[in-house]
């Protein structure tokens, strides 16, 4: 099992082909490498694929505390120097374009391609603010020791099915993730970028991919009609022949 230690976290990555430009594959949050393998598969006679478990996912030890954005970032950095990799191709999804399009704002990317892509937040709406401090009230309220199970209870249905499903200090790098809003370093993403969406995607809407597509340099944005937030691993045959169109055009 292919690992090394990065940033004092035992990772564990899978590796396909040894030749051609050199490709990071990053998978989404609550996913790991098995996700993105057909990827690797497909591309590993033309390019040298680097496919990685996040930290706290799939084979990867967990951080030593809740790393934000940032760090996750230097962590894929470190990864890269590791390896002598100079200048990737980085296709991510979901989750791991988040990271990727920090990544892109400060290194040398030689091209991207984003699926499902998170990071453009929605503007706070009034709305928001109330729901948001009506339920920081209600956990003070309910803090009384005779109400424990009532707070027990409130929180276990609190917050997405990722936060719900996330324990310790991966729940606390999801809050930390999801309220990083990557709007403002979009025009500095420099290198060619395909965004590919779902249709249907409710997790990151159509919307955000055309918001991204307008605000960056270069970018290119490919629908998957009548799909979700995983149409890239619904339609891996499509997905693989829009990498090469986009990957292998001279």
């Amino acid at each position: 099992m292919p690992e090394v230690e990065i940033m004092g976290v035992k990772t564990h990555y899978e590796k396909y082909g040894d030749k051609g430009d050199k490709v990071l594959l990053l998978h989404g949050w609550g996913q790991n490498t098995e996700m993105m393998a057909f990827i690797g598969e497909h591309l590993k006679n033309n390019f040298e694929v680097y496919n990685i478990d996040f930290p706290g996912f799939g084979k990867s030890a967990e951080p030593p505390y809740a790393w934000d954005v940032e760090e996750h970032t230097e962590y894929i950095h470190e990864f890269c120097k590791t390896f002598d990799i100079e200048k990737p191709v980085i296709i991510a999804h979901s989750y791991g374009c988040r990271i990727a399009q920090v990544y892109a704002s400060r290194y040398p990317v030689e091209k991207m391609v984003l699926t499902g892509a998170a990071g453009v937040r929605d503007k706070r709406t009034a709305g928001w603010y109330i729901r948001t401090y009506t339920y920081k009230l209600g956990k003070k309220i309910l803090s009384i020791p005779f109400l424990k199970p009532l707070k027990e209870k409130m929180e276990k249905n609190a917050g997405s099915e990722d936060y719900r499903n996330a324990s310790g200090v991966m729940r606390q790098i999801l809050v930390k993730a999801v309220n990083y809003d990557t709007s403002d370093i979009l025009p500095l993403i420099k290198c060619e970028t395909l965004l590919v969406f779902g249709e249907n995607d409710d997790q990151t809407p159509l919307s955000k991919g055309k918001y991204m597509e307008e605000h960056m340099p270069d970018a290119g944005l490919a629908v998957f009609e009548n799909d979700d937030h995983f149409a890239y691993f619904h339609q891996p045959q499509r997905f693989n022949a829009v990498l090469d169109a986009f990957l292998l055009r001279k």
